[in-house]
């Protein structure tokens, strides 16, 4: 039960570094994204060799195609968000990014009924509220604004989507890894594709600034790993739920650090939010 807890603290620890990073610091999307994935295939490598497991139904055709697929999702994932970042305030993209988890629990629901019950679960005490959780959260975010969609926010929601069907995927080929190395062939993977595509020039960013996108890869190698964790425990839905609890901890965490001013909507998401978990958690 504590591995999804950690995650949605490294989540929501992973998301201030970001906008400290993004907002504070000189650096492209793209740049940012190839040192990232450095980063996090450097940091994954010794994690990946002592808990290596490859099972051989992991090298069968179907699965080495689900594997490409995982690949290729998370890549158009990242373009997407790259061109949504282009040009648009990240503030105004946040609605559009929390959908990922609306989008993760619907899939999983509808994978329940198309491919496997048993991998992807079919519980409607964890489903609904989940679903409850996610429109919280994502209503909390909608301005006035954000109802005249511009084509960088409906990129931005096509980046929550493939993001999601990338995660669902996943589960149909988890039991044939360890966690640590499917996340290291996977970012191997991105980092090599991402960089023949985006080509960045990183001689013209700060050496100090390293440090600091190091430290959040670690943070969301540490929140991936825990994410197929629980994938592989607890399932898609019931994960996804207590992820959920990472933007409550971003509210408080942006309100003591970046002395961010909290407004109604967000302290009603958050409450609803610790209600749909309380009420799974104890039934």
């Amino acid at each position: 039960m504590i591995f999804p807890f950690l995650g949605a603290l490294a989540l929501s620890g992973g998301t201030i570094l970001d906008r400290i990073i993004l907002k504070k610091r000189k650096i492209s999307i793209k740049q940012y994204l190839i040192l990232s994935f450095f980063f996090i295939v450097i940091i994954s490598l010794p994690f990946a060799y002592f808990h290596w497991k490859l099972l051989p139904e992991a090298l069968s055709l179907k699965n080495i195609l689900i594997f490409a697929a995982v690949v290729i999702l998370a890549i158009v994932a990242n373009l997407f968000y790259d061109y949504s970042m282009k040009w648009e305030k990240v503030g105004n993209l946040e609605p559009a990014r929390l959908l990922e988890s609306l989008f993760i629990v619907l899939l999983a629901l509808l994978f329940s009924f198309i491919i496997n019950e048993e991998i992807y679960e079919r519980n409607l005490n964890v489903i609904i509220p989940a679903i409850v959780a996610s429109l919280a959260l994502v209503f909390s975010h909608i301005k006035k604004h954000h109802l005249s969609f511009n084509k960088y926010f409906i990129a931005a929601i096509f980046a929550s989507l493939f993001f999601a069907l990338e995660l669902v995927i996943s589960k149909l080929i988890l039991d044939f890894y360890s966690p640590e190395n499917f996340y290291f062939l996977r970012c191997l993977s991105i980092l090599i594709i991402s960089a023949i595509i985006f080509m960045p020039n990183f001689k013209k960013i700060d050496k100090k600034i390293t440090g600091v996108v190091f430290i959040t890869a670690a943070v969301w190698f540490a929140y991936r790993i825990i994410l197929y964790y629980g994938y592989l425990i607890y399932g898609i839905t019931f994960t996804t739920l207590i992820i959920m609890l990472g933007p409550v901890f971003v509210y408080a965490f942006a309100f003591i650090f970046l002395k961010e001013k909290l407004n109604w909507r967000n302290i009603l998401a958050a409450v609803i939010i610790v209600a749909c978990v309380v009420y799974v958690v104890l039934l």
